[in-house]
């Protein structure tokens, strides 16, 4: 079996909050039969913090693809359990 799955990760930027930046990612799977699923993730950057945006958009992307790959092994379990008729627990 040969299949591509892809994952697209969208970066965005608010600095009109009055807590600082925040930096925001949306992590879509989309995988070879069309199917999605996605995460969220953000980093704030505070005045206190140095002036180094790659941080805030690596956390932000990272706290993303951690939601994804959760929610992504979550959805494997429901279906392991749908199949087996056990409740099945996966480690991460």
């Amino acid at each position: 079996m040969n299949e591509t799955w892809n994952v697209a990760v969208y970066l965005f930027a608010d600095d009109d909050t009055s807590h600082g930046v925040v930096t925001g990612a949306h992590a879509v799977l989309t995988t070879s039969t069309g199917a999605t699923l996605d995460g969220w993730g953000r980093a704030q950057f505070s005045s206190y913090d140095l002036d180094v945006p790659e941080v805030g958009t690596e956390l932000a992307a990272a706290r993303a693809l951690r939601q994804l790959a959760d929610r992504l092994l979550q959805a494997t379990s429901d279906d392991l359990e749908d199949l087996e008729d056990l409740e099945v627990h996966l480690v991460r």
